[in-house]
């Protein structure tokens, strides 16, 4: 055969087999030719920006999908997903996915948990019969509509909220099951209770803001709480009170008891006939004999009292643990850990004082401070205990001084936790009061009493770069829209981080301040570490002027809180600003570095600052170049980092405009 003729079929035989082919299939590496579900995972999001496939296992079975706040913009390929066989639980919270889910999704075999809150979405949502599902959370979503429901007869708990869902949805009262309900902030239409699953079962419900009609009866309203009846109707809607509900007649009080009971009286005629007949040589022995009786008496009295004391106090704290229960909207979250009030409030150091550095004259104590957090009760809370930090309770004091109580847990500012020194614990607060910084929280006072130790600080309304970033739509506070409607304006004003320009300016601040602590205040030679440099503990004032808090560590008490560890926690704190993406770890700050070292930073910049109709070219290379900060500052050498003076110097060239602004003023 002539050489020619056989490359030719060779050539031929080459296109054959790759148009027999399809391109769009899913090969499998995996030994023993099983699927591969990373692979699967990786064609679902083929669409979707800053997915990392790297964070999906390969070759082994998914049970769960869980990839929230990761800043994943596009569509997902929904369809793909049900051929994860073992798939029970997704969750794609709090990103910015956009587009439809085709009910073809809801046929994943082993589907238990969806989590879709807080993206984009949006369209009629159509779910398909899956009796498995237990739990749904399609909140704060753009979805017009919902059908199907009533094909997910194992429903457990449903969020539907802060959508555009202008009717209830049909099949709803079918689920029977369900426990947690959550329909507010749609402007729904519907009867209550006729369209909602029987409210017997339902352990937690949420109408609010919507335009239901129908009668609230008063249990519904003291099983539920006023709060789930907020704004949730017309006129039509009307709140009477259950005259028809039977009334329970109270339980039946234990007989009064008396000292002469009967089980004792015939004891004691006997005995007292015993004596009459034998003479006045066994009085004596009568007598001792009755007080023993007595004596028994009383001790049995006492061990009833305290058996009873503790029914009814166990009962006490059952009930508090199931009104806990209901008043909070659990959805596949673990229960809050119940927050523990100050120990000297409760130990009589109510006197102990309130010393405020800029209000001497003011007299205050421990009580005062009780009084003004509800007695540190959870309506006062800002801030749950965790890490390094106590819990934080807002107040207001005299003189309309809104402040923050925060409880120190462990040791600050030199200040061991169990140190009863208050001498020294004064000191060091005086010391980190000295710190004044336009970019530092300011400490305002402090209350010692005993090893208890509480700092005041000045309230910050507008809250920590954390819920700008990843919990207010948008970067803003407000909540209109076009489909919303007034329900969802808000007092505060449009101001958001969602531009370039603020963006920078709350790096800028954020490394301002913290060169500030590093230098130390004047005279004391010795820099201050934060040693937790993280979103939460950055708040802004009303100019989103950033203001750095939990702070006073001292340098070189410990080897973990070091000048190099604060640089790196604020290239994190860049990325994660630059970004939108939330939960850094190593593995997130090395794909983050890869790409900005590859020179495509711009592919990880936040959607709502990169799509702003001011972002030009110039805008873009100031993004790259801020990103840049973040790798320079995320080294994996600790001598390869930049100082936080210098860091400060490379922000303000990075946009020269921004220096003229500000005067070009120095840390």
């Amino acid at each position: 055969m002539p050489l020619h003729s056989l490359v030719r079929r060779l050539i031929l035989l080459q296109l054959v087999l790759s148009a027999s082919i399809p391109s769009d299939c899913v090969t499998s590496s995996c030994a023993g030719g099983g699927g591969d579900d990373a692979a699967i995972v990786a064609a679902a999001f083929r669409h979707v920006r800053n997915f990392q496939p790297q964070s999906v296992p390969a070759c082994t079975p998914l049970r769960e999908l869980r990839l929230p706040e990761r800043n994943l913009t596009g569509a997902v390929a929904w369809a793909s997903l049900a051929n994860l066989s073992a798939l029970a639980a997704l969750d794609l919270s709090g990103n910015a996915l956009r587009g439809a889910i085709p009910g073809g999704f809801w046929r994943a075999p082993s589907l238990r948990s969806v989590d879709i809150s807080g993206n984009q979405l949006g369209g009629s949502l159509r779910v398909e019969p899956n009796p498995r599902l237990q739990s749904l959370n399609v909140s704060g979503n753009r979805f017009t509509g919902v059908a199907g429901l009533d094909g997910l007869a194992g429903l457990d708990a449903l969020d539907l909220s802060a959508n555009r869902i202008r009717a209830v949805p049909l099949g709803l009262r079918r689920l029977t099951g369900l426990s947690r309900l959550d329909l507010s902030r749609n402007a729904m239409q519907g009867r209550f209770p006729g369209d909602l699953p029987p409210i017997g079962g339902i352990r937690f419900l949420n109408v609010s803001y919507n335009n239901l009609s129908g009668a609230v009866n008063a249990s519904a309203v003291k099983k539920f709480g006023a709060s789930a009846f907020v704004h949730a109707g017309n006129a039509s809607l009307v709140f009477s009170k259950d005259a028809s509900a039977p009334r329970r007649a109270p339980p039946p009080s234990p007989p009064p008891h008396r000292a002469g009971s009967t089980k004792k009286d015939p004891a004691r005629k006997a005995k007292s006939t015993e004596t009459e007949t034998k003479g006045k040589k066994h009085l004596g022995v009568v007598a001792v004999a009755l007080v023993c009786g007595v004596a028994s008496l009383i001790v049995l009295l006492c061990l009833v009292g305290s058996v009873a004391c503790g029914v009814v106090r166990c009962r006490k704290r059952n009930n508090r643990g199931k009104e806990k229960e209901e008043k909070k909207a659990q959805w596949g979250e673990k229960e809050e850990e119940e927050v523990v009030v100050p120990a000297a409030a409760a130990k009589g150091a109510s006197a102990a004082p309130v010393v405020l550095f800029e209000r001497p004259l003011m007299e205050l104590t421990l009580a005062d401070l009780a009084a003004a957090t509800s007695g540190f009760g959870r309506e006062s809370q800002l801030a749950e205990r965790g890490g390094r930090s106590g819990a934080a309770y807002r107040a207001v004091l005299p003189g309309d001084l809104h402040v923050v109580v925060r409880v120190v847990e462990g040791g600050m500012a030199g200040v061991e936790e169990d140190d009863d020194n208050p001498a020294a614990a004064a000191a060091a607060f005086r010391e980190l009061a000295r710190f004044r910084h336009r970019n530092i929280l300011p400490l305002l006072g402090y209350c010692i009493a005993g090893r208890e130790k509480l700092l005041l600080y000045e309230y910050m309304e507008r809250g920590d770069l954390h819920r700008w970033l990843h919990e207010l739509p948008a970067g803003r506070p407000d909540m209109d829209d076009a489909g919303g409607g007034d329900i969802w304006e808000t007092a505060e004003d449009k101001r958001s981080i969602s531009d370039w320009p603020t963006r920078h300016r709350i790096a800028l601040g954020v490394a301002r301040g913290l060169a500030f602590l590093h230098q130390g205040w004047a005279g004391s030679g010795r820099a201050v570490v934060h040693g937790h440099l993280v979103p939460t503990n950055v708040l802004l004032g009303d100019d989103l002027e950033p203001r750095i808090s939990d702070f006073g560590h001292l340098g070189g008490e410990s080897d973990e809180a070091t000048a190099e560890g604060d640089v790196y926690g604020f290239g994190v704190l860049v990325l994660e600003l630059m970004t939108g993406q939330g939960r850094w770890d190593e593995a997130s700050v090395s794909w983050a570095r890869g790409i900005v070292r590859d020179g495509k930073a711009l592919d990880i910049v936040d959607p709502r600052v990169h799509g702003e109709a001011a972002a030009g070219p110039e805008a873009e290379r100031e993004m790259v170049e801020c990103l840049r900060v973040g790798y320079l500052c995320t080294a994996h050498s600790p001598d390869k980092r930049p100082t936080m003076q210098q860091v400060v110097g490379v922000l303000k060239d990075i946009r020269p405009a921004a220096r003229a602004l500000d005067g070009g003023d120095d840390a």
